[in-house]
């Protein structure tokens, strides 16, 4: 039976201003008058994958689908103070100097609109209140629902859509002002957190456990040996699978590297970046909602066990805009009390009943086997 459980979405409008234009120069130096060559000779329209129909998407199924207990609360842009305690300062007067610009800050798709700089704040901010709530007891649980996402941006540099590591900057914020010494992220986005890795590559204070697809995917980061440095060595720690991994092998890394390194190193906070672009309709991994949802439930019960239900989820990747809503949507109802599933393997269910309606038709019951 389940049990309610209190949970708190935290959402800020702001971060829809973020929408770059992809007619936009590239930075001098760059491959601009190449690829878009290579876009012309193809005759292929190319939009901005990151777009505010992604969070659109969540918060109107959340809206026509209701789950019980959910409450909602605005974000807050990030102070300085808060991004310079991951991003050099350097880093943070270029991106700054972009407020109300159109520009290409890299190669792989990182730009930046008008209103870009105040919406990567308030989604930075907006992970640090969902961190405010959980540790003052506001809340049990908290889910940071934002963008642009964070985990590819590196200390002076903006990677893979994101422009400050927002889970980050919430970790960072839970060991600074709440006496959180020690912090374990989980990034289960399908794409290697590289951002976050270089962040808290030496700290031996935050755990960074990352199950992404291998390289060369993207960002071509976190190989099985990627572990760390220094007093840092052996709380950085890669699960890299190959395409089409699914809720099987996920579950299985969870529980059997996951959940006794966690154990192993007693948090007392636990933050996920939450990606949904493992899902099979983001045609790089093959995670089910109720995968997502099973996932939820382990992380659910490693924090009620190891820190007190301190629980924060950011979000990160995710493009079809179905299978993140329906995703979120699901790791919410694990997070507000709902039984977590026990997934099957992909079709079995189907074939099971298929065989049970067309067994007559091709088994004779009197014939022995």
């Amino acid at each position: 039976m389940s049990t309610p459980r209190d949970v708190t979405v935290f959402y800020d409008d702001r971060v829809l201003a973020h929408q770059p234009d992809v007619n936009t120069a590239f930075l001098p130096g760059r491959l601009d008058k190449r690829i878009r060559e290579i876009l012309q000779g193809l005759e292929v329209k190319w939009s901005y994958p990151e777009h505010p129909g992604r969070l659109t998407a969540i918060m109107e199924k959340l809206d026509n689908q209701p789950i019980p207990g959910l409450r909602f609360a605005r974000g807050k842009p990030a102070t300085r103070k808060q991004l310079a305690r991951v991003h050099t300062t350097g880093y943070l007067d270029h991106i700054f100097e972009l407020r109300n610009q159109n520009a290409w800050l890299d190669v792989d798709t990182t730009a930046v609109s008008p209103g870009s700089v105040k919406a990567a704040e308030v989604a930075a901010g907006t992970a640090v209140a969902a961190v405010d709530a959980v540790c003052s007891g506001d809340t049990e649980s908290a889910f940071a629902v934002v963008r642009p996402p964070g985990h590819h941006a590196e200390p002076a540099r903006a990677r893979g859509f994101c422009l400050f590591n927002n889970v980050a900057v919430a970790a960072a914020h839970a060991q600074a002002h709440h006496g959180c010494k020690r912090v374990l992220i989980l990034d289960w986005d399908a794409h290697h957190g590289n951002g976050t890795q270089t962040m808290f590559w030496a700290d031996p204070d935050v755990m960074f456990i990352d199950i992404h697809r291998r390289a060369p995917f993207y960002p071509g980061s976190g190989n099985l040996d990627e572990i760390g440095a220094g007093l840092g060595e052996g709380t950085t720690v890669n699960i890299p699978v190959p395409a089409g991994t699914g809720d099987v092998a996920y579950l299985k890394a969870l529980n059997e590297i996951v959940t006794p390194a966690a154990r192993a190193f007693q948090p007392d906070m636990i933050l996920v970046s939450a990606g949904f672009d493992a899902h099979w309709h983001d045609l790089a991994l093959n995670v089910s909602y109720e995968g997502f949802a099973a996932m939820a439930g382990i992380m659910q019960g490693l924090a009620d066990a190891l820190c007190d239900g301190r629980l924060v989820y950011v979000l990160e990747g995710g493009y079809h805009t179905e299978s993140l809503a329906c995703g979120v949507h699901a790791v919410l109802e694990v997070m507000a009390g709902k039984t977590p599933p026990q997934p099957g393997v992909c079709g079995v269910e189907e074939v099971d009943a298929a065989i049970a309606y067309h067994r007559d038709a091709f088994l004779d019951p009197d014939r022995p086997d």
